[in-house]
């Protein structure tokens, strides 16, 4: 029995490094890329070559821990007191991995379009259906997973966290928004995009400092059963 409890501890203690780790990085990761992003528009993006494609990366690397860090929260039940805890982490996990696919693909598909078609990028002409199948999903469970899991936070004493997690990802998602309303040269796109990257940042920390936090509280099972 004292064997299985060590284990469980060390576990936990490798869920909560893995989650602050990932947390403090993933998020500084991905703000870093949207602040390098290059104006949106086909013949800017063929103008600077492969580093539209970088910024990409970056942000696509960023988002990979942002997934390792939900999980490992999900895995070490960080906040949850109840089963419908969880289906907020797992609607951010699923927008989060939405939002990986989104941005692979865009930083793979605009570079080439832009070579022989700039006048159709970030177009709704460019728009068929296997980027459809991509980008629509993305933009609609990317901001309501992030502000259902704000909510879900809220109410167990992490507001900020919740709150910058939410507006950042509302915000961040409302810039790439402009681009379809406003077209791609639109202003704000920027603006909007590095303003909500930098509070979903900040809340990515939180959240890895409460995961930390959460390792001096008893595993979920054990919370359910007391």
């Amino acid at each position: 029995m004292s064997e299985t409890l060590a284990h469980s501890g060390s576990t936990r203690r490798l869920l909560g490094t893995t989650a602050r780790l990932t947390a403090f990085v993933g998020g500084p990761v991905f703000w870093l890329g949207t602040l390098l992003h290059p104006a949106r528009d086909g013949w800017s993006i063929a103008a600077v070559g492969e580093r539209y494609g970088l910024t990409h990366d970056i942000q696509a690397a960023g988002l990979l821990l942002q997934v390792i860090c939900l999980a490992s929260v999900i895995a070490l039940g960080t906040q949850i007191t109840r089963r419908r805890d969880l289906r907020s982490s797992y609607a951010a996990l699923t927008g989060t991995l939405l939002w990986f696919a989104l941005i692979v693909f865009d930083g793979a598909h605009n570079p080439v379009r832009a070579e022989y078609a700039p006048s159709l990028v970030h177009e709704p002409a460019d728009l068929d259906t296997t980027a459809a199948l991509i980008v629509f999903p993305a933009l609609l469970v990317f901001p309501f997973g992030y502000l259902w899991l704000a909510r879900t936070l809220g109410r167990h004493g992490l507001r900020w966290a919740g709150v910058l997690l939410g507006a950042g990802a509302t915000v961040y998602t409302i810039g790439g928004l402009f681009i379809f309303t406003s077209g791609p040269r639109f202003g704000l796109i920027q603006l909007f995009e590095v303003a909500g990257a930098t509070a979903y940042a900040v809340g990515f920390i939180l959240l890895g400092r409460a995961a930390i936090n959460d390792l001096q509280q008893p595993p979920l099972t054990s919370r359910r059963h007391s």
